[in-house]
């Protein structure tokens, strides 16, 4: 294993379902760069994200921390910079940091680690998605759900207009600034696509016919989700409602095409890294905040913690990275950090070392099978506080209050038996609920979101005001005004 410092391009995208990618085994999804680099790298094929929704995801990976500790419970509490991150260590230590795209922080008035933002994509007006504040009851259904069906298909959008500016700001620094660091640098690249809206540009979305198209796995009435947290879920964030089979295609069709779009723009920048004299010095990770449920149970969207919504893509290539190297032990966000920090040269220092992530080029080299990886959900929509465990050949998610599911990877990978209430797994539930208990305590921790969350929506108005205000779908591109939806009252 090297232990030369190299430079450091981390691509993040939003919303892309692991198993959307060529090298993850998708049958037919075309995604040419990211099996390129997968092949020239490692892939970890049971990776998650820290949380299946975008804020508190990113300040995870951010700050190697769990949901639990550096509370960026929803979209509406935000990063803020207060909390170390791998960027102001770097930058600290005398290496150039830099941001291209979606942050999704609380401001760029903020300290938030990087010597320069670029293009940054943060929380509308400081504030984020205050609706997702109100968990206790959710409301009835929130505004704007239906516009999922409707606008899906092919077009332009603003998004994939601003993931061109990402890719093209990218390009230029890596071909006019980077050889102008005296120490290894940091690029942090974050991709919006695909990233709902479902709107992928012509010729991507031509590359999927809509008549060839599966349905999704799990699709039809006795697929509606049975647990009562998820069908809560559900009935708040009520996309499903506004499609029919055939718009069910031309939806998926568009997210394919938004892959295989975001794929070309990151081709676009490793060819650059290449061409640049770059790619021998430096170490490339790719991956995503989360997934997306793409239909599946009648869900979009992310929110809750199986497979489409919660497993991520997860792969790094460059100086000491064994190649065509395909790793099972569980991986997360947070195992960002200490990657980052080390690839460039340092140390981890004494809190450091008590982060819960461990270095991704360790974990290519020595494989942990039995590691626990842990996911968090406190945000929309959710009844209660919802956590993912993974370990081994299990994957555990536990509710508070409510009855817990279990399920078997390795003889189910689709989810589709829950043997939560089985008592011939009793024995594993116990186990596996013994483990979250090491890392956090789940009661105390739900106890603590809801109470944020409620001095949050008392200092904005209290719920009859958030409501007012309404949903507004998704953030924002740069220069994009937010688009307000009425929500029906809780």
């Amino acid at each position: 294993m090297s232990s030369q410092p190299t430079n450091v391009l981390f691509i993040l995208s939003d919303e892309h379902t692991r198993d959307v990618t060529g090298c993850y085994g998708h049958p037919f999804i075309k995604t040419p760069n990211l099996d390129r680099l997968a092949a020239g790298g490692t892939r970890f094929d049971a990776a998650y994200t820290n949380c299946p929704i975008c804020v508190p995801a990113r300040a995870s990976l951010h700050t190697g921390t769990y949901v639990a500790e550096n509370h960026c419970w929803d979209n509406a509490h935000a990063y803020d910079g207060t909390m170390r991150s791998w960027a102001h260590r770097l930058r600290d230590a005398g290496h150039h940091t830099m941001s291209i795209g979606k942050l999704h922080f609380r401001s760029v008035d903020d300290d938030n680690g990087f010597v320069e933002e670029i293009i940054p994509l943060h929380v509308v007006d400081g504030q984020g998605d205050l609706l997702g504040l109100i968990r206790a009851p959710v409301p009835a259904e929130r505004g704007g759900t239906k516009d999922l069906a409707k606008d899906a298909g092919p077009g332009e959008s603003t998004y994939a207009n601003y993931d061109r500016n990402i890719r093209d700001a990218t390009i230029h620094w890596l071909t006019h600034l980077a050889k102008k660091q005296t120490k290894p640098w940091t690029l942090f690249v974050s991709f919006v696509k695909p990233h709902f809206p479902l709107i992928a540009p012509q010729e991507f979305y031509d590359m999927y016919p809509v008549d060839s198209i599966p349905m999704p796995r799990l699709y039809g009435p006795e697929h509606f989700p049975k647990h009562p947290v998820v069908a809560a879920l559900k009935r708040c964030m009520n996309y499903d409602e506004g499609f029919s089979p055939e718009k069910v295609k031309i939806a998926l069709a568009a997210y394919y095409g938004m892959v295989s779009f975001l794929d070309d723009n990151i081709g676009k920048v490793l060819d650059c890294l290449k061409s640049a004299g770059l790619a021998d010095s430096t170490r490339v990770i790719y991956s995503a905040d989360h997934g997306d449920n793409l239909g599946n149970r009648h869900l979009w969207g992310k929110s809750v913690h199986y497979e489409e919504a919660a497993a991520i893509p997860m792969i790094i290539s460059g100086p000491g990275i064994p190649k065509g190297h395909h790793s099972k032990t569980p991986v997360s966000l947070v195992d960002i950090y200490p990657t980052i920090v080390q690839s460039v040269g340092l140390q981890l220092d004494d809190v450091e070392k008590k982060l819960p992530g461990q270095s991704l080029v360790e974990i290519a080299h020595h494989e942990q099978l039995e590691r626990v990886v842990l996911g968090e959900y406190h945000a929309a929509a959710s009844i209660t506080a919802m956590y993912l465990l993974r370990k081994g050949r299990w994957k555990y998610i536990h509710y508070v209050g409510y009855a817990s599911e279990l399920f078997d990877l390795e003889s189910d990978p689709g989810e589709t038996r829950d043997l939560g209430s089985d008592p011939q797994h009793a024995s594993t539930v116990a186990m596996m609920e013994g483990e979250l208990r090491k890392i956090i305590n789940p009661e105390a921790v739900s106890a603590k979101a809801f109470a944020d969350q409620k001095a949050k929506i008392e200092k904005n108005g209290g719920v009859a005001a958030l409501i007012e205000r309404g949903d507004f779908g998704y953030s924002p591109a740069p220069g994009q005004k937010p688009i307000f939806a009425t929500t029906l009252e809780a």
